[in-house]
Formats: structure tokens, C-alpha cells, sequence
């Protein structure tokens, strides 16, 4: 299959491109190196790839660039491309609003006019709001501006679904980790603060918890969703155990054989409190299953980081 992967460049966006081409099929990458963290972070991610004769890289810009070409002759397209993070979208709505809404609107339209045979658009537990415990009919109430804007994007795709029949469905994520993951979320920061022997900073009590998500994990339920989620459905992507973010910090300390001095601080507007998912519709759809327990995971992007740290690779 010809495989078009938006985002391609990212954490997760890398990722699953690498799969994908792993698994035989030709890629074809976006991204538009919008300057959320440095440029410099994304090009190290594409590094694996370069070169490959089933890979091929085209920076564009889904807001405002020509699609239609890009998509020409694909049989997919999984749509990872997003602005993420809370806190900017409290004050760059514009921004949240052209990456997460203009720019969904734009790939469907073109999805549709090429007719390629299959989407796959990516989005978040954000949308449940604070507490994301439970099955796809849980309640949703996002409760930051992201997760807003992710959840029209749902809608957008669904009206797309439904008027146009186009063959779409939706992945929720659950926070996902593991090498390669930005620096601006939690766990990346909390081991650079470890390393470099400083205090880290714990927004909230440390009472959260979280159903993270290995990024092995949901690439695996990601490649699996592109050949059996059904059309107009969404599906949560999650991890098999829950921790809380105390219990993180204790599990990165103990791997260094440090004692962690910790900055505390309010909550930020729109974190969530508690998030598990359940992804028992995943399960029977199409098998997934996540693997990787929270504490093997985090030790995982733990030595991802040292290893980065040592060759003065761009991880932060």
C-alpha cells in the first residue's frame, strides 16, 4: 500500500512511518515544521528513514498548501499532523484553531476529491475532559482549548463520514511515551531535570493518574486500526495499567538512584485528573492489546534520553 503519514516528522508521526515501511509499504511524510519545539528535534526523528527507496518526505503545511497532489495515487492517509500541548492554547487559539480544525477540513476535502479509500484520524482522551475513565460512550467535556478544538475536529470527520461516505475512523490516544517524545511533555522533562541533578516541576499533587500508552503500543494499534477499524466508528488507544504521576517520578528516581527535589505548583487549566482508558472495542475490532507496563516503558525512554545526552542528539 501507499501509505500517505501526516505529522510524520514527530514523536509519534516518526514512529509510525518507520512501521509502516517496516511492514512493507510505500510512505510518503508530511510535515510543516511548525515551530512548537525546535525544527531541529523533528529532522533527528526523520533520520531513520532517509534514504529508504519506500519512504519519501514532502514538507507542507496542510492549512494553506496544495493536497490533492501529495495524495494522488495513496490508499491511505493517517492524519497525526496537530497542534499539541494545553497551556500555548489558552493563549494561540488562531493557531490551534487553523492546525486542528482549518487544516482537518482542508485534507478531508481533498481525501474526498482524489478519493483516496482511507482515513485514519488521530485524536485525543482530551476530549472526555478531566476524568477520561472508561469506554468510547463516556462523556465528553474537553476543558482547554485543544481539547476543543480536537473534538470538532471528530465532529468534522464524522459529518464527512456521513455525508460523503468517505471511509474514516477515529483513534483516541492516551498519552503517549517513549523515545522520541516531545520535550515539552511531562515525562521528558522530569528526566531531564533527573539528569541534570535540578528540581523538577510537578504541576498539581501528584495524585494524577494516567493511562499511558507506550509509543510501541500505539503504533501497533494504529498500523492494526488501518486494516480493521470500521468506518465512522472511534476507538480508544491506551495503556493496560494506570499510575499516578508521584508513582513516575519514584520509578524514574529509583532507575538513577537519585532523590528527587521537586518544585510543586498549581494545576494548569485544562490538565486532566484522572485518565484510563478501556479499549475493549479496540480489543474485538481489530486485536489490540497494549504490552509494555508503565514502569518497563518509562525505563525504555529513560535510556533513550541518556543515549540522546550522550551524543549530543537534539531529544530537548
Amino acid at each position: 500500500m501507499r501509505i500517505c503519514v501526516t505529522g510524520a516528522a514527530g514523536f509519534i508521526g516518526s514512529h509510525v512511518a518507520e512501521a509502516l515501511v517496516a511492514e512493507g509499504h510505500d510512505v510518503l511524510a508530511v510535515d510543516a515544521f511548525i515551530p512548537y519545539y525546535p525544527r531541529s528535534v523533528k529532522e533527528t526523528n526523520l533520520e531513520p528513514l532517509v534514504g529508504d527507496p519506500h519512504y519519501r518526505f514532502v514538507e507542507l503545511d496542510l492549512r494553506r498548501d496544495p493536497i490533492e497532489p501529495v495524495l494522488a495515487g495513496a490508499d491511505a492517509v493517517v492524519h497525526l499532523a496537530a497542534m499539541a500541548g494545553l497551556p500555548r492554547s489558552w493563549t494561540d487559539f488562531e493557531l490551534y484553531a487553523s492546525c486542528n480544525l482549518l487544516a482537518v477540513e482542508r485534507l478531508l476535502v481533498a481525501v474526498r476529491h482524489v478519493g483516496v479509500p482511507r482515513l485514519l484520524h488521530v485524536s485525543t482522551s482530551s476530549v472526555y475532559g478531566r476524568d477520561a475513565v472508561g469506554d468510547e460512550t463516556t462523556p465528553i467535556r474537553p476543558i482547554s482549548p485543544y481539547g476543543v478544538t480536537k473534538l470538532a475536529a471528530e465532529h468534522l470527520v464524522l459529518a464527512h463520514v456521513d455525508s460523503f461516505g468517505i471511509n474514516a475512523s477515529i483513534l483516541r490516544y492516551f498519552s503517549i511515551y517513549g523515545p522520541r517524545q516531545r520535550p515539552d511533555m511531562a515525562y521528558h522533562r522530569f528526566i531531564e531535570a533527573l539528569l541534570d541533578g535540578r528540581p523538577l516541576t510537578l504541576f498539581g499533587d501528584g495524585d494524577q493518574t494516567r493511562s499511558s500508552t507506550y509509543v510501541a503500543d500505539c503504533v501497533r494499534g494504529t498500523v492494526q486500526a488501518l486494516g480493521g477499524a470500521a468506518p465512522g466508528e472511534i476507538y480508544n488507544i491506551g495503556g493496560g495499567e494506570t499510575v499516578t504521576v508521584a508513582e513516575v517520578i519514584a520509578i524514574l528516581a529509583d532507575a538513577l538512584a537519585v532523590r528527587p527535589r521537586i518544585d510543586r505548583r498549581p494545576a494548569r487549566l485544562g490538565d486532566q485528573r484522572h485518565t484510563a482508558a478501556d479499549t475493549a472495542k479496540a480489543h474485538a475490532a481489530f486485536g489490540y492489546r497494549p504490552h509494555v507496563a508503565p514502569r518497563d516503558g518509562l525505563l525504555l525512554q529513560l535510556a533513550w534520553q541518556t543515549e540522546a545526552r550522550r551524543h549530543d542528539l537534539p531529544a530537548a
